[in-house]
């Protein structure tokens, strides 16, 4: 659980939250742009608590989504073994471990905080100038910035709240 004042970074930047552990939390959207060579600058909000938690070594995966997933690393190993093992001979499993496991890629944020986005990730996720990066936990998620918009009034439009008040799980969520 978090404790008061780890919402604050070391350096006083807010849009993380160190968990009980070691554990680092992200929230919040950040629009950005890419550089012309596919370089996304990491705010500098996230990028202590990057550096502290990975040493700036992160992993960018494919999404069903259509976005990419950028994990630290050591969050990203605990992810892969859990992919790893599941069984082979499932469908559903290979699907998964193809997917996720088979578009990862090991990246290094650099001395100015930015990342190489290969271009195989950026193409699969229609990622050209702008985007959006979207703080979800344990990891971001990339996002073309007309597409999340997009998304965003998609998910509003079709929210079925009904639905997920009648959810057990969801249920004893007080927000």
């Amino acid at each position: 659980m978090p404790t008061i004042g780890d919402n604050v970074g070391e350096s006083g930047a807010k849009g993380s939250i160190r968990l009980q552990g070691g554990s680092v939390l992200f929230r919040g959207v950040s629009f950005l742009n890419l550089d012309a060579k596919g370089r996304l600058a990491i705010p500098a909000r996230y990028r202590d608590r990057l550096q502290s938690c990975c040493d700036s070594h992160l992993v960018i995966t494919v999404d069903r989504d259509h976005c990419l997933l950028i994990y630290p690393e050591p969050t990203w190993i605990e992810i892969e073994h859990k992919l790893d093992q599941l069984p082979s001979f499932n469908g559903q499993a290979r699907m998964l471990q193809r997917l996720y496991i088979g578009h990862a890629q090991e990246v290094d944020m650099d001395g100015q905080g930015r990342v190489l986005l290969p271009p195989a990730l950026r193409s699969f996720a229609a990622l050209d100038r702008r985007v959006a990066l979207v703080g979800q936990g344990k990891k971001f998620e990339l996002w073309d910035e007309e597409i999340w918009n997009g998304n965003c009034d998609d998910w509003l439009n079709q929210a079925d709240l009904s639905q997920v008040e009648s959810s057990p799980n969801i249920a004893s969520l007080n927000i």
